[in-house]
């Protein structure tokens, strides 16, 4: 399945949730999820996003332990070569965080629009 990826308005709001003590989900990491989404690779996905193969593997492996279950997919390379693909699971985190994404950014014109004021303001 194809996630669309917002579009990059001059403003945004993107947050960081954090549930519980142990997860920690942010831009960064759905970005990953998305982008290995898009190229079926942690290393495509990797190298799009200018992080390091193995700095996308922890990512990775941090939201896996923290949700106690795999939000990817690998197979190994080989003849017909490797990949990843989200799971079930990594999936529904992706919709989640873009639809409160999206609510978030909705529900907040008026406070982006005078933050923007701020920033272009004398």
């Amino acid at each position: 399945m194809k996630i669309a990826v917002m579009p990059q308005p001059s403003i945004l709001v993107r947050p960081r949730i954090y549930i519980g003590a142990d997860i920690s989900i942010g831009p960064g990491k759905i970005d990953l999820l998305r982008r290995i989404d898009e190229t079926r690779s942690i290393a495509a996905a990797a190298r799009a996003m200018g992080i390091p193969y193995k700095r996308a593997w922890l990512l990775l492996d941090a939201l896996n332990q923290a949700f106690g279950r795999p939000l990817i997919q690998t197979a190994s390379g080989g003849k017909g070569g490797g990949g990843a693909t989200l799971t079930p699971l990594g999936l529904q985190l992706v919709i989640c965080y873009a639809a409160l994404e999206e609510r978030l950014n909705a529900d907040s014109t008026a406070e982006l629009e005078a933050l923007r004021g701020l920033a272009t303001s004398p």
